[in-house]
C-alpha cells in the first residue's frame, strides 16, 4: 500500500483489514477519531506503539505525556507540524 492509497482508504467506514496496529491507530486519527486511535495503542508496550502514542498526546496538547512516550519510543519530540508528523509516521510504518 502506498501513502496515497492509505490516505484514500480514510474515506471508507472501516480500516483495511491487513493494517498493523500503528497504522490502524493512524488511520483512526486520520478520520478524526482520536479516542479510537489512542485505544489502539494505549495498552501496548512496543516502541512503534509508543511512538504513535507520543504523537497522539502531542496532538492532544499534553506535551509532558507526549515526551514520556517519545522517550519510551527512544525518539525525541518532532518539531514538524502535526500533519507532517502524521504523514511521516504513516510512511514509516507502511
Amino acid at each position: 500500500m502506498t501513502f496515497l492509497e492509505f490516505k484514500d482508504s480514510i474515506k471508507s467506514d472501516q480500516p483495511p483489514l491487513d493494517l498493523a496496529i500503528p497504522l490502524k491507530a493512524l488511520w483512526y486519527d486520520g478520520k478524526g477519531d482520536w479516542d479510537k486511535a489512542h485505544h489502539e495503542v494505549d495498552q501496548l508496550n512496543d516502541t512503534s506503539s509508543a511512538l504513535i502514542h507520543a504523537y497522539l498526546h502531542r496532538k492532544e496538547g499534553d506535551i509532558w505525556n507526549a515526551d514520556y512516550w517519545y522517550r519510551r519510543a527512544k525518539e525525541t519530540r518532532s518539531q514538524m507540524s502535526l500533519e507532517e508528523e502524521w504523514q511521516e509516521l504513516v510512511i514509516r510504518f507502511l
